[in-house]
């Protein structure tokens, strides 16, 4: 599941948040991947390989690909559920091609701001290989220092784009200019119904748009981050919860970026803490990091407790 907003409109930091909402805990690892690291697109024989330009501070996947990130340019990237029947990616034709679940990671290796990364968001096909057997949908939001926003929804056999600063809020299915009609039912974006109270995806989208429309002016960039972690904690799902169809899907983490100031937050929610990592400490480290972002012990300035460590995915 999960739910990703940005709050790009006060004047202190640019901060971003999402949750991971899933059945089984996505089993996270937080590294950091320095400049100069080859990286493959783990699509097959016919994978895409790079050198990352940026150094990066990211969420890995079950050790099987990057979900979540912030590179030291100010770039952040995230990947959320999309039902796979909504979700068709465009041909590869034969071209070398990176999975979905290594997208986020390419984008953040390769490009400085979002309108770099969509302006060059044809040039490597993305395809849907099998996860632990079965195709999981993906879409794939972006935001920058600038302020600026891009969310990308494989659709109908193309990448279908928004970019601009007024796609602030994602969430799961239905895609999103479907979310965006049904946001006009409620105040303050068109509608006057009040917003709704369910853990459903359009619920979500719509409670967390509310919310980050009222978000008052910080006073500086601990309550810019602050003010974010709020929303995306207001539509994270408590453990247990069920939806109308019985499935159980909690919040296992959130995290937050301040594209600003160069910094990563991790909160795990089976801990009562949260911590962080400052991505420009570490810009100029060589060698791969890593930390176990589950540990209940982490609070505060995490950067110099990352260890080096071998990439495994």
């Amino acid at each position: 599941m999960c739910t990703r907003i940005f709050w790009n409109d006060n004047d202190v930091a640019k901060t971003a948040a999402r949750c991971m909402d899933w059945d089984v805990s996505d089993e996270p690892e937080l590294w950091f991947v320095p400049r100069g690291i080859v990286r493959s697109g783990h699509a097959g024989p016919d994978s895409f390989s790079w050198t990352s330009r940026h150094a990066s501070v990211v969420t890995s996947m079950w050790g099987m690909g990057t979900v979540d990130g912030l590179n030291e340019r100010g770039l952040a990237a995230h990947a959320l559920y999309l039902d796979p029947e909504d979700v068709e990616f465009p041909p590869a034709g034969g071209r070398p091609s990176v999975a979905h679940s290594m997208w986020v990671q390419y984008l953040l290796d390769t490009f400085v701001t979002v309108a770099e990364a969509v302006a060059a968001i044809d040039q490597v096909p993305i395809i849907s290989p099998l996860i632990r057997g079965e195709h999981l949908g993906v879409h794939v939001a972006l935001e920058d220092a600038s302020g600026d926003s891009a969310i990308i929804e494989p659709l109908g056999g193309r990448l279908v784009v928004h970019h601009g600063r007024e796609f602030t809020v994602m969430s799961n299915s239905p895609a999103l200019e479907k979310q965006l009609d049904n946001l006009t039912h409620y105040r303050p974006f068109g509608g006057e119904l009040p917003p709704p109270g369910d853990i459903t995806s359009s619920d979500r989208f719509v409670r967390a748009s509310y919310f980050l429309h009222y978000l008052p002016a910080p006073e500086n960039a601990a309550e810019a981050v602050a003010g974010v972690f709020q929303v995306i904690e207001n539509v994270s799902v408590p453990s247990g919860a069920p939806y109308s169809t019985g499935g159980v899907y909690p919040t296992w983490w959130r995290s937050a970026v301040d594209l600003t100031n160069g910094v990563y937050y991790f909160g795990s929610t089976r801990s009562p803490s949260i911590f962080w990592v400052d991505v420009d400490d570490l810009a100029d480290t060589g060698e791969v990091r890593r930390i176990d972002p589950t540990d209940p012990s982490l609070v505060g300035d995490q950067t110099a407790n990352l260890v080096p460590a071998a990439l495994t995915y």
